[in-house]
């Protein structure tokens, strides 16, 4: 299938997403957004693909939303503004990425501003190279944060961080960024694709059930507390219980070797 300005490859259970606007510092156009959503909810059905990475071509990772669109909006008398949407009712990518079962990583290879690090945010774990920026710019252009980075910084780099970032709009490296928690490793530049490659394969090659699982409990349990979480648990347990994985991983620790899951 081909998708508006994103390279989309897929090899060995691991799909890579490439934003493809290098000139224009991969910011996001209505179409590179649907074809984001598409992309999302393909991978969900698609039993073959294990892991998604999400990165960018050039130097970028994502500098936000387009702002040649978004001005030519705020131009527009206000009875004839396009609404913030996502469109037909649907829920955000965001959110979509979240319901995803399947891990994704970002692989922040440059800036990440505005819309373009609640992207990054929006992914399970986040490697950025030594190159990589990241800003909340939304209060330089009059806006807050409306893709997810009022819900979700917060809860990755805690409150006073979150507002300190959101209403200053400041730039941190990838070393600030690390040492707040919003990035979960930073790697030299040149390794970065190599690094996060080798973390999809490792996560592909693990039990895709469990992690499944596993992935809708943690997020599911951010709003629950110990008691209402295990209890939430268990039912997935007694799943995976009964699953071939499951049998698989058993056998090949009794016979000392690699497990070879399959996702049943």
């Amino acid at each position: 299938m081909d998708y508006e300005d994103i390279i989309y490859t897929e090899d060995d259970g691991i799909a890579t997403m490439t934003l493809n606007r290098p000139d224009e510092m991969n910011a996001l156009t209505p179409g590179m957004r649907e074809s984001m959503y598409q992309v999302i909810e393909n991978i969900t059905k698609d039993k073959t693909v294990r892991v998604l990475i999400i990165t960018g071509a050039g130097r970028a990772f994502c500098s936000g939303a387009d702002v040649k669109s978004l001005a030519g909006n705020a131009n527009r008398p206000v009875s004839q503004r396009r609404p913030a949407r996502t469109g037909s009712g649907r829920v955000s990518v965001h959110v979509l990425m979240q319901k995803c079962e399947k891990p994704i990583i970002a692989a922040v290879n440059g800036v990440a501003a505005g819309a373009g690090l609640d992207l990054a945010l929006a992914c399970d774990i986040r490697i950025a190279s030594d190159n990589a920026r990241f800003t909340e710019v939304y209060i330089r252009r009059g806006l807050l944060p409306v893709e997810g980075g009022i819900y979700l910084l917060p809860r990755i780099v805690g409150v006073d961080k979150a507002c300190q970032l959101i209403w200053t709009g400041d730039m941190i490296d990838a070393r600030e960024a690390e040492r707040i928690g919003l990035v979960t490793t930073v790697i030299p530049h040149d390794e970065l694709e190599i690094a996060t490659r080798e973390l999809a394969e490792k996560l592909a090659k693990a039990a895709p059930l469990a992690i499944q699982r596993a992935k809708r409990a943690i997020y599911a349990g951010l709003d629950m507390n110990l008691e209402s979480s295990m209890e939430y648990i268990q039912p997935l347990m007694r799943e995976i219980m009964h699953s071939e994985d499951h049998k698989e991983g058993t056998k090949a620790f009794l016979e000392k070797r690699e497990p070879i899951f399959r996702g049943e």
